[in-house]
């Protein structure tokens, strides 16, 4: 057989083995039950005997353009228990603590309490530095949850009586939903559900939430966190200098002995837009490199996995089509093809043409240039960069 027929039957027994030995991760079947909506006469069987107090923590910087679809959202919550919303205003320069309050007097609901911390000590990232502030200022008046939410994430109004619901029926010390993104421009939509696709396959939904030890991670735009967990687990202390910090809080809580689920969500949407190549580059390669901990040499093994996964398929089958190689054409072929169904139920989600599913190697040749470039930054000293923060190599952070 050719170099290419090899590789292609490579490619074909890697999309085996992720079809059936990665926790099935295509499936998007991991979410929060639906809404029930209990007769007059007839309580919520599934609502909690009393419904516990929650403060929404909400880190903000530079978020004037948002904060008007999804701070609304936060403040309407339908929920029957005490409840309140501490947005921490993290250095903006365009009027976001302002806009905050000014929204609240608009449309009133849960109270609103905003709060400016400064800038970040050494060895704080500025989310977390944010967190920190927000989640101290709510402990002190005694939540047992606190709910963790990015300022461009709108939450339908049942939103945390859901979440609260699911970590009282089930014990779970975490609940988290990864939030629905925009997909409205053309890159949207090519990258977007990929996005989702490729972290479902790094860390399997039905892994996290089955309890193996080694697949933990939470999606930190919406996260239902136990107070008295993240005390023990010593959060934010413990992952100040995390990039991608809602992994790191996954793996402090499940460290602490926490229980965690994590799954899509029906009911939470990002109000972001990524309407060019441009922005939806930034938000890959900002922390690529990171999720890789900055390893070369598992970046070389990264690129040449998603070579030989992703790209080498359409390759052997244009090879085998055009070339007369019989066995890369079918080898390939058949690999595609098993990739694209895989895709299929992303897309579904996400409601969007099934004919994109075969356009996953294109995007994966996007993901695997991000990265790339996301680890050209960092030895250049750009690092991770968000919102005029560069965060390349962390300082120790003081213990205090």
């Amino acid at each position: 057989m050719s170099a290419i027929a090899w590789i292609a039957v490579g490619s074909l027994a890697a999309w085996g083995w992720l079809l059936l030995g990665q926790g099935f991760f295509w499936r998007t079947d991991q979410r929060l039950p639906p809404p029930v909506h209990a007769r007059v006469d007839r309580a919520d069987p599934m609502a909690p005997p009393v419904w516990p107090r929650v403060a929404i923590v909400v880190p903000a910087r530079d978020e004037a353009e948002v904060l008007p679809l999804s701070l609304p959202s936060l403040l309407s919550q339908d929920y029957p228990g005490d409840a309140e919303v501490v947005l921490v205003d993290d250095g903006s320069t365009d009027g976001t603590g302002k806009l905050a309050g000014e929204l609240a007097v608009r449309y009133g609901g849960l109270p609103l309490t905003v709060v400016s911390p400064g800038e970040p000590e050494p060895g704080w990232t500025g989310k977390l530095w944010a967190l920190r502030h927000g989640m101290a200022l709510a402990r002190a008046r005694g939540p047992e949850f606190l709910l963790l939410t990015d300022a461009d994430i709108a939450h339908e109004p049942d939103s945390l009586r859901l979440l609260v619901t699911a970590a009282v029926r089930h014990e779970l010390d975490l609940v988290s939903q990864m939030a629905r993104l925009r997909v409205e421009s053309f890159w949207e939509r090519l990258v977007v559900p990929a996005f989702v696709y490729f972290f479902a396959q790094l860390y399997p939904f039905r892994w996290i939430n089955g309890g193996r030890p080694r697949a933990t991670a939470a999606a930190g735009g919406c996260v239902l966190l136990r107070s008295e967990t993240a005390e023990r687990a010593g959060v934010p202390h413990v992952i100040r200098q995390a990039v991608i910090d809602d992994v790191s809080l996954a793996r402090a809580v499940r460290r602490a002995g926490g229980r965690i689920w994590l799954g899509l969500a029906e009911r939470v949407d990002s109000v972001r837009p990524y309407p060019r190549l441009a922005d939806l580059w930034r938000m890959v390669s900002r922390s690529a490199y990171a999720q890789l901990r900055h390893n070369p040499l598992v970046l070389a093994g990264t690129v040449a996995g998603l070579a030989v996964v992703y790209l080498a398929p359409p390759l052997a089958s244009a090879v085998g089509l055009l070339g007369g190689d019989a066995v890369a054409g079918w080898a390939g072929g058949l690999a595609w093809a098993v990739m694209a169904g895989t895709y299929l139920p992303m897309l579904r989600y996400y409601r969007q043409p099934l004919w994109l599913a075969l356009t996953l190697p294109f995007t994966a040749l996007l993901y695997l240039l991000m990265t790339v470039d996301s680890a050209v930054l960092h030895y250049r000293g750009r690092g991770a960069a968000w919102k005029g923060r560069t965060y390349s190599r962390p300082e120790a952070a003081p213990d205090r």
